[in-house]
C-alpha cells in the first residue's frame, strides 16, 4: 500500500510583510491554528435548447472573481501586539504570504510553492479565561491580485 505524501502541521506557513515593500515577511507569534479559505464568486447565464426551447435551459457558469480569507486562532503574544493592533486599527493593507514548505522541499519544478495576498485585518478577537492566557482570532480578506510563486528547477 502507498501512502500519499501529505504536508506536515509546520509546512503550512503564513508570514506578514509588516514593512510594505521591504520583501521581509515575519510569522506572527502566538497564531497556531490557520485556514486559508479560496473561493470563486460564479455567474451564471440559462442558454436554452435551440433545437427544443420547451425543455429545461442549460446553466453557463463563468469565474467572476476569485476570492482568498484567512482565518487564524492562537494565543496573544506580545512579540506582535503592536503590528498586528496597528494593521487593524489603521485600515493597512499588507502582504500576506501563505506558503506550502512541502512543495519547497519536495515539489517538483512549476508547483505553486507560495502566494502572496495582500490583505486586510477584518477582525481582530481578543479573549480570556480563568487560568488561560488571553487568546487572539483574525480574520483576513484579500484587498488586490495575488502573486503566485513557483517552485524552480
Amino acid at each position: 500500500m502507498a501512502i500519499a505524501p501529505t504536508a506536515e502541521y509546520q509546512e503550512l506557513v503564513m508570514e506578514v510583510e509588516f514593512t510594505a515593500g521591504s520583501g521581509t515577511y515575519t510569522k506572527v507569534c502566538g497564531l497556531t491554528n490557520i485556514t486559508v479559505s479560496r473561493s470563486k464568486n460564479m455567474a451564471e447565464s440559462m442558454v436554452p435548447d435551440c433545437a427544443d426551447e420547451s425543455l429545461p435551459h442549460y446553466i453557463k457558469r463563468a469565474a467572476q472573481s476569485k476570492d482568498i480569507g484567512i482565518s487564524a486562532t492562537g494565543v496573544w503574544a506580545l512579540t506582535h501586539h503592536q503590528k498586528v493592533y496597528n494593521w487593524w486599527n489603521q485600515d493597512l493593507t499588507l502582504n500576506v504570504r501563505v506558503t506550502n514548505a512541502k512543495v519547497t522541499s519536495d515539489g517538483v519544478s512549476g508547483d505553486t510553492e507560495s502566494e502572496v495576498i495582500p490583505m486586510k485585518l477584518e477582525s481582530l478577537n481578543n479573549a480570556r479565561q480563568d487560568k488561560q492566557v488571553v487568546s487572539a482570532e483574525i480574520s483576513l480578506v484579500q484587498d488586490g491580485a495575488v502573486t503566485l510563486n513557483t517552485l524552480s528547477a
